[in-house]
């Protein structure tokens, strides 16, 4: 599987020092109180932002994209289709 990077250098090394930085506390708080599961969980999700950063690929920005990608690839086929009503329903309603 081919991983192409989606985030850029700066956003990958803060990435990496918010990851250790969590996962540091998380251990010393999880040495303390090794019962405590939300501790585990930070550890856990610290490596994974320490991850995305190594990697620089995120996931959810992935997700994102190829998502804002079918919109605009629905708005350019109801486009050609002369289709108003169509296009407003694929639009996400914003109340602002």
């Amino acid at each position: 599987m081919y991983v192409k990077s989606n985030i850029g250098i700066v956003n990958a090394l803060i990435r990496i020092t918010v990851g250790l930085t969590v996962l540091a506390w998380s251990t010393s708080k999880l040495v303390k109180r090794p019962w405590r599961d939300s501790y585990l969980v930070m550890a856990m999700l610290g490596g994974m932002k320490v991850a995305e950063g190594i990697v620089r690929f995120c996931p959810l920005t992935a997700l994102f994209e190829r998502g804002q990608d079918m919109v605009q690839e629905k708005r350019v086929n109801h486009n050609n289709n002369n289709d108003d009503e169509a296009v407003e329903e694929i639009l996400p309603y914003n109340p602002s």
